[in-house]
């Protein structure tokens, strides 16, 4: 291999002894923390960071300013585990796989055990992917230039095809999920022919449905209203021992180093393709453990330690694979790395091939931040590890009314509007009737993020290569390995004789938790029957996508109906992956007290929303808190009011003073 030669190697080395001078390295350090503190944030992501840091890198050393960007970049991912392991609120976008066993883990009381396992793998993650983007770069060019947008289209749809795995046991109600998903992604301008589509006049839905709100609502909620309707701590009546913990965590992740390796590979490779984010790359990397580790089936989503660490070590491989595209062409992955595109270009680096050969000392100097930002992450994580696990052991009355206003902030970062805040709540609703029925939420989520995508490069390979895109030989792979992931699961019934028991059960039993498939179904319908006076090309995606939600739905709901028997029914579906609401309290609570507390947790989120229309944002803070902790857990004054003032400190220090957010209009 020509190019890892001498000057090569004599390049690495005086970017490492470039980076670690204290002048520099002080501001690496700068970087992770911020990046860290942003990661605790939900809905505040990379963009934002790097928005804010950015203006003052123009006049620094170009060294010391891409070690605090990649520095900041490099870490969210491994803070953002924290609120999603500890409270089921994903910090970020790429955090989402992670609540699926990090939160049960720590209803057990091992949520050391699962922090320890998630730094980790995020650091040997970054490492990994630190290492493929410094052997990859003079390798992949031939590779990239041959990657058109069938390719893309068939990447996209091998990722849609993830959904069968995500749905446990109920494949077809995965389909109607993710399908249903693609449909609201699909809500607003169509980029090919400018139609609108769905919007009703609204101006806020004219640009689509911002992804923030809705992760937040389907995932972030649900295990919110958990709390408030069983009035517990997360973590109840358990032991733990942090440092047997955070030492459990590291085996679990050295003894699954072949996981962590495969993943990282694959969070790097994913990395590399614009478009495809941090949202989608945990799912794939979900999947390909739930689909390749021992036992997975029948563990998963119940607190295995593998099922955190296999999106966690993806999701910070991730970002060095984004840098491949951004280095050897310009070709920015998404927004946040159009800015750091930017900065370059300010600093006068140039993508392409003097990146590999005139600035060589330079590039190796942002492959040396990325493995320097996940040491230095990882380990002030592994510091404050012990202490963040026994947050979990706090009373609901003092987590709620912390965690609620900042995922309030967070939902209003989608498009800082009052449109966010309804989002989350319709969101919230449809996120935790999915979860006490036991639909799997995933495949919603990763449908609403691919099927943009995927309707964009359908588009364009159609307009460009008409159907001969499909006999491309990267395409073709893709879409057999696409077939056999998704049909993967019926395979496996016909080999098991699971066709052979699918015979009418003598009755027919409607239940009121099948109104879940009326309304999937309707929704479909509606949206099948307006997209027909739509222009061609806006009403293909749409006429595709209804018609697979109403037959996919109609043969589960009949499936349901006519063949499971009534007693087997809550059986049948309990294999899928979800987070199960019910398990936590149904056996000690009855449906009436559940609903009528879920009522009660929703009546304080209406309360905000219409006190904040009133007085604004920041003075509804702290007298919804006080509010809260009064009726709701009889906390003292003092208590009450000293979290209140702390609380509203952060919000209007953090988010109202440095990101300086416009916060929605109110009457006063």
């Amino acid at each position: 291999m020509e190019f890892f030669n001498d000057p090569t190697l004599l390049a690495a080395g005086h970017a490492l002894s470039t980076l670690l001078q204290f002048n520099r390295l002080i501001f690496l350090v700068f970087g992770v923390v911020v990046g860290l503190a942003i990661g605790l944030l939900p809905g505040i992501g990379g963009l934002t960071g790097f928005a804010l840091l950015v203006p003052f890198t123009y006049t620094m050393d170009p060294y010391a300013a891409f070690a605090m960007l990649l520095g900041m970049a490099s870490v969210i991912t491994t803070s953002d585990v924290i609120p999603a392991v500890l409270f089921g609120v994903p910090g970020h976008a790429a955090s989402q796989a992670t609540v699926l066993d990090g939160l049960p883990m720590t209803k057990r009381g091992e949520a050391s055990r699962a922090l320890s396992a998630c730094y980790m793998s995020s650091l040997f993650g970054g490492l990994i992917g630190a290492v493929i983007l410094a052997f990859s770069l003079p390798l992949v060019r031939p590779f990239v230039l041959s990657v058109g947008t069938p390719e893309m289209l068939g990447l996209t749809i091998f990722g849609v095809s993830m959904v069968s795995a995500l749905s446990g046991n109920a494949p077809l109600r995965g389909v109607v999920a993710a399908c249903f998903g693609i449909l609201v992604g699909m809500v607003g301008t169509n980029v090919a022919t400018g139609q609108m589509r769905w919007t009703g006049d609204i101006l806020y839905l004219q640009d689509g449905i911002p992804l923030v709100p809705i992760i937040l609502g389907i995932f972030a909620l649900p295990e919110l209203c958990e709390l408030a309707i069983r009035r517990t701590a997360i973590a109840e009546n358990v032991q733990f021992s942090s440092r047997e913990g955070m030492r459990q965590g590291v085996v679990d992740s050295l003894r699954n180093w072949f996981l962590i390796l495969r993943c990282g590979g694959l969070g790097a490779i994913l990395g590399a393709v614009p478009g495809i984010t941090g949202a989608v790359t945990d799912w794939i990397a979900y999947g390909h453990a739930l689909q390749t580790s021992k036992g997975a089936k029948q563990t998963f989503t119940r607190g295995d330690v593998r099922g955190v660490i296999a999106p966690e070590a993806a999701n910070n491989a991730r970002e060095g694979g984004s840098l491949v595209p951004m280095l050897s062409f310009g070709v920015p992955g998404g927004a946040a790395q159009a800015i750091l595109l930017g900065a370059m270009m300010v600093h006068g680096f140039i993508p392409g091939p003097d990146m590999l050969t005139k600035h060589l000392d330079f590039t190796y100097s942002m492959v040396w931040s990325i493995a320097l930002a996940n040491i230095f992450g990882a380990g002030l994580c592994f510091l404050l590890s012990g202490q963040f696990a026994k947050i979990s052991t706090l009373r609901y009355t003092l987590i709620l009314p912390v965690i609620m206003p900042i995922i309030y902030v967070g939902a209003f970062q989608g498009s800082r509007s009052w449109g966010d805040l309804f989002v989350l709540l319709i969101a919230g609703v449809i996120g935790w009737t999915m979860k006490r029925l036991r639909w799997a939420r995933p495949p919603l989520i990763l449908g609403l993020v691919l099927g943009v995508l995927m309707e964009r490069y359908m588009s364009i390979s159609f307009v460009r290569y008409g159907t001969d895109w499909v006999t491309r030989p990267v395409v073709m792979v893709l879409l057999i390995l696409a077939a056999l992931v998704f049909f993967k699961p019926m395979f496996t019934a016909l080999r098991v004789g699971g066709f052979a028991r699918m015979r009418p059960s003598g009755t027919i039993t409607f239940k009121r938790e099948d109104l879940v498939y009326v309304f999937f179904i309707g929704v479909g319908i509606y949206m099948l029957v307006t997209a027909q006076s739509w222009l061609l090309m806006a009403r293909i995606g749409p006429t595709v996508i209804a018609s697979i939600l109403v037959i996919a739905g109609t043969l589960s709901l009949a499936y349901k109906v006519l063949v499971i028997p009534a007693h087997a029914g809550a059986a049948h579906a309990g294999g899928g992956i979800h987070m199960d609401v019910s398990s936590d309290h149904e056996e000690k609570l009855s449906n009436t007290v559940t609903l009528l507390r879920a009522a009660r947790f929703l009546g304080w989120f209406i309360a905000f929303l219409v006190c904040m229309s009133l007085i604004g944002m920041i003075p509804t803070v702290p007298i919804i808190i006080v509010a809260f902790m009064r009726i709701e857990g009889r906390e003292s004054w003092r208590l009450s009011l000293i979290l209140a003032a702390c609380v509203t400190a952060l919000i209007y220090g953090v988010f109202d003073q440095i990101i300086h957010i416009p916060w929605p209009s109110s009457l006063l």
